[in-house]
């Protein structure tokens, strides 16, 4: 292995250099946008027809209605709100339980938490619209 492989960076030493975006599909575009720009305050950086961007520090969260997401994953299915978590997004936060009361505040009701976890953070988490989970950590 050269000096620019490691184990986790087959080929080449630029790979990965890092998560710019997530694409989540959303069933109600407006109502996920809206719930983004309530609960986290942060304005639509790009909006279409099919989708809303949100500019996260150094990540892109962009909502894409599920109708257009067929087209960017085919042959893959798109899944539906209901079939149960896949993915949990962690977002670090300076102070767990302001934030869960900043939330309740914004009408935002959490899974779990403010609970110390064994490995020694702060956690709460919560569910958007279209059923992805959101954690808040510290």
């Amino acid at each position: 292995m050269t000096e620019q492989q490691s184990d986790n960076q087959p080929g080449t030493a630029s790979w990965p250099r890092g998560v710019s975006a997530i694409t989540l599909f959303v069933d109600d575009l407006d109502l996920a946008k809206s719930f983004y720009q309530e609960v986290f305050g942060l304005p639509v950086v790009f909006e279409d027809a099919d989708s809303a961007v949100f500019a996260f520090p150094n990540t892109l969260v962009n909502l894409l209605a599920t109708g257009a997401a067929v087209e960017l994953i085919e042959p893959a299915a798109v899944g539906g709100p209901h079939s149960g978590a896949r993915a949990q997004f962690t977002v670090e936060v300076d102070d767990v339980d302001a934030a869960c009361a900043e939330l309740a505040r914004r009408g935002v009701a959490l899974l779990n938490g403010p609970m110390d976890r064994p490995w020694g953070i702060r956690t709460a988490s919560f569910q958007d619209p279209s059923g992805h989970i959101w954690e808040i950590a510290k």
